[in-house]
């Protein structure tokens, strides 16, 4: 089966990091977060993998090479304009994912309820527990979509769930996105497929967005394991402390440091004295959130 994975915004909201690296490659417990989400579609029979890139692309094809197909826009073309310029000649089912989105969702259950239910699209949704942070996604009792709620009125808190980042398409909804042009598929696709075939499903399994610097931090302690990750090329003095965080390579801690639930960076240096808690530390001890 085949996967589209959308990776060509700037991330914005993660600067400094992506000044210089596109966030698909910054890492996640020390790998790029790119190889996470591969390994993800990997495990649920995804066989080629084709990456909408724009922004930086060539970090990301000098990291996987071969193993991946790349498609680069000229200009930005929108989730929409994106998936159908990667996506162009497909004949078969195929996934979409944001290229930003750490999950553990059943994806080949969700390609099951797509082709139980013949739909065109369908949208992983998850369920959060501010829903007036997100545009939200009604459904009827089979799973079709009745409504998208951009800004939710209190009347109109029942509904829970947010749409996921992840999709199961058909070719034909290619036809609805007009070569080169610069579409939304949420705002201006999706709304299109309501009662013509777009349906949604929530899953349970873990979900996060890596787009803000927060949530960059949480995505790095949820993948590392229990205790933290240190990086065999970094150093850590016996006399700092260090709990809960993940060190990267080339890292550095002096004596009498105390670093708690956080992120050192490649190369990162914290001097003796220096106490980080719940931050993200770049080259030099310097803090970068």
């Amino acid at each position: 089966m085949i996967a589209v994975i959308l990776v060509g915004g700037q991330g914005t909201r993660l600067w400094p990091l992506t000044e210089w690296l596109p966030k698909p490659m910054l890492p996640i417990a020390n790998r790029p977060f790119l190889e996470h989400q591969i390994d993800h579609l990997r495990a649920h029979g995804i066989d080629r993998v084709i990456l909408s890139c724009g922004y930086m692309p060539d970090a990301i094809q000098e990291h996987f090479g071969d193993r991946l197909e790349y498609v680069v826009e000229d200009h930005p073309l929108g989730t929409g304009g994106a998936i159908e310029n990667a996506a162009r000649g497909l004949r078969d089912t195929f996934v979409v994912c944001n290229g930003d989105i750490l999950t553990e969702l059943d994806l080949t259950a969700m390609v099951g309820f797509h082709r139980s239910r013949r739909a065109q699209a369908t949208i992983a949704l998850h369920q959060v527990e501010d829903p007036s942070r997100y545009g939200l996604v009604r459904t009827d009792e089979r799973g079709a979509v009745s409504a998208f709620i951009e800004k939710p009125q209190p009347g109109e808190r029942d509904v829970d769930t947010i749409n996921a980042g992840t999709y199961v398409m058909e070719p034909g909804v290619l036809r609805l996105i007009a070569p080169g042009a610069t579409v939304s598929v949420e705002r201006e696709v999706f709304p299109r497929l309501v009662d013509n075939g777009l349906y949604a499903r929530t899953d349970a399994g873990s979900w996060i967005d890596i787009g803000t610097p927060d949530t960059y931090l949480a995505a790095n302690l949820q993948q590392m394991p229990d205790g933290g990750l240190v990086d065999p090329t970094a150093s850590v003095d016996a006399g700092a402390t260090v709990k809960d965080s993940v060190v990267g390579p080339g890292a550095r801690v002096a004596a009498g440091a105390v670093v708690e639930r956080s992120v050192l960076l490649p190369g990162a240096r914290v001097t003796g004295g220096m106490v980080v808690e719940e931050r993200v530390v770049g080259m030099d001890g310097e803090f970068v959130w």
